[in-house]
């Protein structure tokens, strides 16, 4: 049996970076991975490529409409939702000073706001089966300081303390919903190589890195694999930090 065997996962922003991985991850240790991205063709594309485990909907975490509708479309199509994956995200290279509030409300919308209305609309759904786990990609961006990330930073910053409230709520109304938050650092991917406006490294899914370098899309989605299965029964409201070291270093 595959660790997630059985469950039935939501990723969003699935179709592309980290949320692509977690999404191969979770299909490759049994789990029903239904793929979300704004980007329908990408979704559909992985999910070609990985097969009848999984599903594409087109979804805009911004928008509460659409959330109900993808959730109205996994309760009918599966009966139930044991993972979510808030990963969905956009970046903006801009420091306070040259932020404007539209664009900071609309990084925030996505991250902050779309984290929220996972939650949200996700813990229902969970509760009417055997309960879930959530897994919040936060960053290391709301633990340190990245002046050029501003509005990034904010919106993660506010992923890591809503992740803790929503973990809390749970365990105090009963829930079997367990609520946690990742903290990537460096990872090689697509949205990261636009940022820093550079070509693709080569980095190795596996093997020993040296101290400090960036990781692979897999170092991520291996952290939401353990969150996502009953291996982390007793793990929630945690920041799970993956970043080689770099929040530890004392310079």
């Amino acid at each position: 049996m595959g660790r997630v065997d059985g469950k039935v996962a939501l990723v969003t922003g699935g179709g592309s970076g980290l949320g692509a991985e977690a999404c191969r991850v979770l299909a490759a240790e049994g789990a029903l991975v239904v793929v979300s991205d704004v980007n329908e063709k990408a979704a559909q594309a992985l999910a070609d490529t990985i097969g009848d485990r999984a599903v594409a909907l087109r979804h805009d975490v911004a928008s509460e409409d659409d959330w109900i509708s993808v959730m109205k479309s996994i309760e009918d199509t599966h009966g139930r939702l044991d993972i979510l994956v808030n990963n969905a995200g956009v970046v903006l290279n801009a420091d306070v000073e040259d932020t404007s509030l539209e664009k900071y409300r609309w990084v925030n919308s996505v991250m902050s706001d779309g984290v929220f209305l996972g939650c949200k609309h996700a813990i229902p759904l969970m509760n009417k089966g055997e309960g879930g786990s959530i897994v919040n990609m936060s960053s290391t961006g709301a633990l340190l300081g990245y002046p050029i990330f501003f509005a990034y930073s904010a919106a993660k910053g506010a992923v890591r303390a809503l992740t803790k409230s929503v973990a809390v709520m749970c365990q105090e109304k009963g829930y079997a919903i367990r609520c946690n938050s990742v903290h990537p650092g460096a990872i090689e991917t697509p949205m990261v190589q636009t940022a820093e406006g550079r070509e693709a490294k080569d980095i190795p899914a596996e093997g020993i890195l040296p101290p400090g370098s960036p990781g692979h899309p897999r170092d991520i989605a291996m952290m939401v694999l353990y969150l996502a299965s009953d291996e982390s029964r007793l793990v929630t409201g945690a920041e799970m930090v993956v970043d080689n070291g770099v929040t530890i270093r004392p310079f």
